[in-house]
């Protein structure tokens, strides 16, 4: 074959950078877009973001129509003794290579309160259990020995307050290095701990865990004794909420039995928890959603993002016809701001119009809750608005919706189908609230299993398998139902 030249026409889609940079904001959330209208601002001097001057406002307001007040001519009252002195004294000039203080001391310093010299009047900050357990124990006197022993002890402990290292194999890892050690004053020493805030962390497994909260309680507290011999010798029944045999074995009425696992309950079997708290993550809404003359208005969140404008008087200094390097820089700059700020409205143009959608499709929801929520997919949001469903999963991922009945993600808002007996269709959210309200209403005592829950569910004419509800409940975090079991 001869090389030959063909001219062929077509048509394919450039991903320029302004396409790139709005798909790219459009699929950040709150945070992360604030991060990048940060980095711009820093990046880019044709931007500013708008200064709130609302206190400027108020204050031009307050004196609107009237004069400011005037001081100049009010009466001056008489100067005190004491002033006359103190500015015969203030002389008119000091030396160059003097300084305020040379010529009159600073005021005396703030008095130090008890506060300030005791260390353990204020609160202590830790940042993990054992930094806490350890400062508790460089509290306690002690020997050297019995410190270093406690250290080791403590760094034994995990973050629920429990060892993960039997008492038995730190003592040989000592002993190795004190040979006069004995077991005893290590297991002393672990006792020891044992009664640290919070009580109950150093012990190997949950029965001594929660014997060792136990004993703590003063021993008039009733059910204390039967508490005991639950802990002690029916714990893995009480897992198992087998109350008719314990009762049988420690042939107790249902009323004692009530009251020592009610004692029981009030014990924390993760003492470490306490201490160790997960960091809290914070939401911040892009859509704000409100009920007005019985119908819902849905807005942006005006407080989330910060409001940015081209610098007017960096973009007066551009020049047309000017191709100077400085005026190239400015030039570029600017086309960049106007590029960003085009993008910026509409991705929350397309965030607004995919929000008001999606309450006008789950309108019951926001008026009767979750048991009203419809069938939703990506596919019914783009027909709707005209869009691909690749945008519209990129609107909804990371997006929040404040609502009067909480905060949700806008992907919440989308679920599976069920048919039902008439023919219709049902959300899988809808079946899950079911399925919260039916286990929330059964008795205590019988609770129901998931084939009951699928009954009762089929006579409300939503065919729903045993295994689905199984999948659902776990979701909800609903355990099954011998461990739902109660004795209330």
């Amino acid at each position: 074959m001869k090389p030959s030249l063909q001219l062929t026409m077509g048509q394919q889609l450039t991903m320029t950078p302004q396409l790139q940079q709005a798909i790219r904001l459009l699929q950040l959330s709150t945070l992360d877009l604030q991060q990048e209208i940060q980095e711009i601002l820093e990046s880019n001097p044709m931007l500013e973001a708008e200064e709130d001057n609302s206190a400027n406002t108020a204050s031009e307001e307050q004196y609107q129509g009237e004069q400011p007040p005037d001081f100049s001519d009010s009466p001056r009252q008489e100067t005190t003794k004491e002033e006359t002195e103190w500015n015969n004294e203030i002389p008119s000039e000091l030396p160059l290579d003097s300084k305020w203080d040379d010529i009159y001391p600073s005021a005396p310093a703030t008095p130090v309160s008890d506060e300030d010299l005791d260390p353990f009047a204020k609160n202590r900050t830790v940042d993990t259990l054992q930094d806490y357990l350890e400062w508790q124990l460089n509290m306690a006197p002690m020997s050297d020995l019995d410190r270093l022993i406690g250290l080791t002890i403590i760094e034994s402990v995990n973050a629920n307050g429990y060892l993960t290292t039997p008492i038995e194999d730190i003592f040989k890892t000592l002993h190795q290095q004190f040979e006069e050690l004995e077991l005893d004053e290590v297991m002393v020493l672990q006792h020891r701990i044992q009664q640290f805030d919070p009580v109950g962390c150093a012990s190997h497994d949950l029965r001594e865990c929660l014997t060792v909260q136990l004993n703590q309680l003063a021993d008039s507290t009733d059910y204390m004794d039967i508490a005991a011999q639950l802990i002690d010798k029916h714990l893995p029944a009480l897992g198992n909420h087998d109350y008719a045999g314990i009762m049988k074995k420690m042939k107790l009425k249902e009323e004692p039995l009530r009251e020592a696992l009610s004692l029981i309950q009030s014990l924390n079997p993760h003492p470490g928890s306490e201490i160790e708290q997960p960091a809290s993550e914070y939401i911040i809404p892009d859509i704000m959603v409100r009920k007005f003359k019985n119908s819902w208005q849905v807005e942006l969140n005006a407080e989330a993002l910060p409001r940015l404008r081209i610098n007017n008087n960096y973009a007066s200094m551009v020049q047309r016809a000017n191709s100077s390097r400085d005026n190239v820089f400015m030039k570029n700059h600017l086309q960049e701001a106007k590029w960003f700020l085009k993008n910026l409205q509409s991705r929350n143009d397309t965030l607004l119009k995919v929000a008001r959608k999606i309450v006008e499709y789950q309108y019951d929801f926001f008026n009767q809750g979750e048991e009203a929520m419809k069938p939703l997919v990506l596919a019914d949001i783009a027909d709707a608005v005209g869009m691909h469903e690749s945008t519209i999963s990129r609107v909804t991922t990371q997006k929040y919706m404040h609502t009067p009945r909480g905060v949700y993600e806008l992907k919440f808002f989308f679920s599976s189908h069920v048919s039902t007996a008439g023919g219709g269709e049902c959300s899988s959210t809808a079946i899950r609230a079911l399925i919260k309200k039916i286990v929330a209403e059964e008795n205590s005592r019988k609770p129901l299993s998931d084939n009951k829950i699928a009954l009762l569910l089929g006579e409300q004419g939503i065919k729903v398998a045993r295994r689905t509800i199984a999948k659902y409940r776990e979701s909800l975090h609903i355990p099954p139902s011998n461990e739902r079991k109660r004795l209330v």
